[in-house]
């Protein structure tokens, strides 16, 4: 007779949870690999280069955010060091673009200073 031997509070959604990370780890480490090998280890935005344990601070961005497009020529890779990836992510995220997750996104619309130019007009003397 078969039984389910779960870890102890552990339910099918963290098990999915779990599956998906391991899987996305996996993924990550195929095109962090072979981007490696195609480009010499330099962050492509700060021009620092890495070698040894440092090596592991150097990360692979999608330059068109979509983390499934990986062709085996690179060309949507880049190696950037794990601050300048944070900030292309932050920029990215700042200008409205879509969401680099989801593909979907909507562009910013509100724009809290749009009118300040006419009032400081108004109100000089």
């Amino acid at each position: 007779m078969s039984q389910d031997r779960s870890r102890p509070g552990e339910n099918g959604q963290d098990r999915i949870i779990a599956e998906a990370r391991r899987t996305r780890e996996l993924r990550d480490q195929g095109y962090r690999e072979q981007a490696l090998k195609l480009f010499p280890p330099v962050c492509g935005g700060c021009g620092r280069e890495f070698d040894g344990k440092k090596l592991r601070e150097l990360t692979v961005h999608h330059k068109n955010h979509n983390h499934d497009d990986n062709p085996t020529d690179g060309s949507n890779w880049e190696l950037l060091c794990m601050y300048c990836h944070d900030n292309e992510h932050q920029k990215h995220q700042l200008e409205g673009t879509m969401e680099p997750d989801t593909g979907k996104g909507s562009p910013v619309t509100h724009q809290p200073f749009s009118g300040l130019g006419d009032l400081l007009k108004k109100k000089a003397p």
